[in-house]
């Protein structure tokens, strides 16, 4: 499933529309950030660009924190040359935690670039030992190798294709644009990099077979892709901290402000060098909120605050303009950066709609209870739509009673006090609104998703109408508009079928199943989808504008029979434990076509994951020789109509074998469960974040 995450390069904005957000473990976070970024040096007489750099990513069920730090990004040249450096992390390097990125994204830094068309980029990530952290979830899912809450020591995490020496460890990442960026003199362009949290080769854990603590191989030349950018006007940013060091009528200039990392008590601020001007909404308002005054007041310019918010800490949701600059929605102002900080940024874990309560996990992998009151007012982030974002969806617990929040919604909750126990929430930004699960009961207008979670009473069956056939929907793979509701497999989201044929062709899709026999049972398709609020289909509630089908995994098994050859490929059967039945899998070794394959090694207690192009003679050989008859294997797949699985990831295992495994990507409980992926990551991008 794509999920998507990753880096967003904005070109040809204005310096003062885009802020400098190096996305630091937390909610809203990034940690410790030193001088600006070199601006890199034309050559004389170039035309240049204004370049942003921007990093998102892709929902995880799983972790709390997947920090990273981002060394540089160059730009390479159509038709060869050296490559353009667009970004250089200061001293030292921030922590960049990709959880909190879902859907969302942070500009890194802003610059300028030669005009010109690049066609792809170099990534540098730091690999010393301390660079990566993980910390899992409070809650995660069943089969989780980690602990719930905890840091995994360094010691424990193996990051892959590691060069250089100690201290100076790096690892880099060759990424190919899906089409050519064209960088012009005074006009928007936009590359986006993502970070796919739930690639199933991104985090990949093995416990020793004589049991012990897990090892986890990050691997991020398997996560890091590009998805092109659409209007700037729908870009979702995360919000933004900051110090005000002017205010005029219409805006308020503030340094960027990071968090510590990790996490303080108090928090306090680490300032940047990068200015940031925030317009005040003149047509629709921006609501001011002094949380030391504990006031809310909608303005439509920054007169009454000139004497007031100069010096001030700020917390700001801002949206884009078509022109690069920046609008304020809502804005919170206090003299601490402790009380603007205090704001539960994650995903949603659990609802007692009984109690008004929800729980929201932070950075550190911690459950924050939220209480809901008479008012309490709920929006959903829709930067296209400046008074759709403004305007509250809900107000109260009767938004909790109707199902309108559910486990995985991403969120960011302004309390009434900071400092209050327990919280109550003043206002809660719903920023993206994700629902995942088998699929069933599919008909010409709406169908149903079941979920099941570690905890049980997170679980939901929702169903979802088909958005409007007159919605708007992002373009398609040729930049055409898109009406109505679309959809595709995980891995060709390019390919999205769409038009009067993609609900029927969807309702047929969605009919496959597999069955294991004994306690496993029957398998399904699953899918993800991000929802959007009020369309004409359900004016008062959540409806699906796209599906991804996502593979399901199996359960770990062993090979039952040997590879065949077949149709486009072969095939091999697998056995999982509790399963009574050998249930055959599809391979499709055709460029363009094959699914990602990858051999998992444990030697010497080191991890190492090898992808494996089964396109080739030499890499079909490789697998078919790992695929003996009892080999440990993992395998992702969608349930066929003819029941079979068509495969779209396949690990196999060598070395010592594993106790278990676990990787990200969807999961069904029982007897697995599972977590959006990263091609959802693709729909929401045509639909709401680019």
């Amino acid at each position: 499933m794509t999920r998507g995450k990753i880096a967003r390069i904005a070109a040809g904005m204005t310096a003062a529309a885009l802020f400098s957000l190096l996305v630091a473990c937390g909610p809203d976070s990034s940690s410790d950030a030193g001088t600006a970024a070199p601006t890199p040096t034309p050559a004389p007489n170039m035309a240049t660009a204004t370049f942003g750099v921007l990093i998102s990513d892709a929902s995880t069920e799983d972790w709390a924190t997947v920090g990273v730090k981002v060394l540089s990004i160059t730009l390479i040249p159509q038709g060869g040359g050296a490559p353009v450096a667009a970004y250089t992390a200061p001293s030292p390097a921030p922590t960049v935690n990709l959880v909190q990125l879902d859907q969302l994204a942070e500009l890194l830094a802003n610059g300028t670039v030669p005009v010109g068309t690049y066609t792809g980029a170099s990534v540098s990530i730091g690999a010393n030992p301390g660079d990566v952290l993980l910390t899992a979830a409070a809650d995660p899912e069943a089969g989780f190798a980690g602990t719930a809450g905890a840091t995994v020591p360094a010691s424990q995490i193996h990051i892959q294709g590691a060069t250089g020496s100690a201290g100076s460890l790096t690892t880099s990442v060759s990424v190919n644009f899906t089409s050519p960026l064209v960088v012009t003199a005074n006009q928007s362009s936009a590359l986006d990099l993502e970070f796919d949290l739930s690639h199933p080769a991104f985090i990949v854990d093995r416990v020793p077979a004589g049991g012990g603590a897990p090892f986890w191989a990050v691997n991020f030349k398997a996560a890091l892709r590009h998805h092109p950018i659409g209007a700037l006007k729908a870009f979702l940013l995360r919000h933004l901290y900051g110090t005000v060091t002017a205010v005029a009528s219409s805006s308020v200039t503030l340094t960027k402000d990071f968090a510590v990392y990790p996490p303080t008590k108090p928090e306090t601020a680490t300032p940047s060098t990068e200015s940031l001007q925030v317009l005040a909404d003149s047509a629709n308002g921006t609501i001011f909120y002094d949380v030391d005054a504990k006031t809310r007041t909608v303005i439509h310019d920054f007169s009454a605050q000139i004497s007031t918010l100069d010096g001030k800490y700020v917390r700001v949701a801002a949206r884009y303009q078509s022109d690069g600059s920046l609008v304020a929605v809502r804005l919170w102002a206090s003299s601490t950066f402790n009380s603007v900080w205090l704001s539960p940024e994650g995903h949603v874990l659990h609802v007692n709609a009984n109690l008004d309560r929800f729980f929201v996990q932070d950075e550190a992998g911690a459950k924050v209870p939220i209480e809901v009151d008479a008012n309490t007012e709920f929006f959903f982030r829709t930067p296209a739509n400046a008074a759709a974002d403004a305007t509250p969806i809900g107000t109260g617990p009767g938004f909790l009673t109707s199902g309108n929040l559910v486990r995985g919604f991403k969120v960011h909750v302004s309390p009434v006090d900071p400092l209050a126990s327990p919280l109550v929430a003043q206002t809660v930004d719903i920023e993206t609104a994700r629902y995942d699960g088998t699929i069933s009961a599919a008909t010409p207008t709406d169908f149903t998703y079941t979920r099941n979670f570690a905890t049980a009473s997170d679980d939901y069956t929702e169903t979802l109408d088909f958005i409007s056939s007159a919605t708007a929907n992002g373009t398609d793979a040729n930049g055409n508009p898109i009406t109505g509701y679309k959809w595709w497999y995980f891995t060709f989201p390019t390919l999205a079928e769409t038009g009067a044929n993609a609900i029927p062709d969807f309702v047929t899709a969605v009919s496959g199943g597999v069955n294991f026999g004994g306690s496993v049972g029957a398998m399904k398709a699953w899918g993800a989808s991000y929802a959007i609020w009020a369309d004409p289909a359900d004016l008062s509630g959540w409806s699906a504008p796209w599906t991804v089908l996502e593979p399901t995994p199996v359960p770990l098994g062993t090979v039952a029979s040997p590879w065949a050859s077949g149709a486009s490929g072969g095939y091999f059967g697998v056995t999982v434990p509790n399963g009574a039945n050998t249930v055959s899998v599809a391979v499709n070794t055709t460029s363009g076509s094959a699914p990602l394959v990858y051999q998992v090694d444990m030697t010497s207690g080191v991890v190492t994951v090898n992808a494996v192009d089964i396109t080739t003679s030499a890499g079909l050989n490789e697998m078919v020789a790992g695929l003996t008859v009892g080999a440990p294997v993992k395998v992702f797949g969608i349930p066929q109509p003819n029941g079979t699985i068509k495969s779209y990831v396949v690990f196999y295992y060598t070395g010592a074998l594993p106790a278990a495994h676990h990787i990200e990507g969807p999961k069904e409980a029982p007897p697995v469960t599972t977590s959006a992926w990263g091609a959802v990551r693709e729909g929401a991008a045509s639909t709401r974040s680019r």
